[in-house]
């Protein structure tokens, strides 16, 4: 996801291929670092499969940061400068609404998970 590109803008002499790495900007740095959390707590939640309620509020915790990912994303891409500038979104803007749903689906097969074990226990 570091390598994707958000966008691509085209003004009157020039073609811009947004990337995070490419521009200086507060608010692209912003997004990057974003992107890192998410991807570091993505992969701690993977680890964390011994303890289900941290990793549910861990994976809680990541998809608040993509809401505000994909914030940071839309208002950059809205605002980009030049009044003549035509732009076309890259994948790399639509991957927060891909990890927002994919972690949904992973909280609801995880507290399916947990109400399992609470199940057998109660058998025993």
């Amino acid at each position: 996801i570091f390598f994707l590109k958000i966008g691509k803008a085209q003004g009157n002499s020039t073609t811009d291929i947004l990337s995070l790495f490419h521009q200086e900007s507060f608010i692209l740095k912003s997004i990057s670092i974003s992107f890192w959390i998410v991807s570091a707590l993505a992969l701690v939640s993977i680890f964390l499969y011994r303890n289900r309620t941290l990793q549910i509020t861990i994976n809680r915790i990541n998809i608040l940061i993509n809401l505000i990912l994909l914030g940071l994303l839309a208002y950059y891409l809205l605002n980009l400068s030049g009044e003549t500038t035509v732009s076309m979104k890259g994948i790399g803007s639509f991957l927060p609404l891909l990890s927002i749903a994919l972690l949904i689906l992973a909280n609801y097969a995880i507290k399916k998970d947990e109400n399992l074990v609470k199940s057998i226990d109660r058998l025993r």
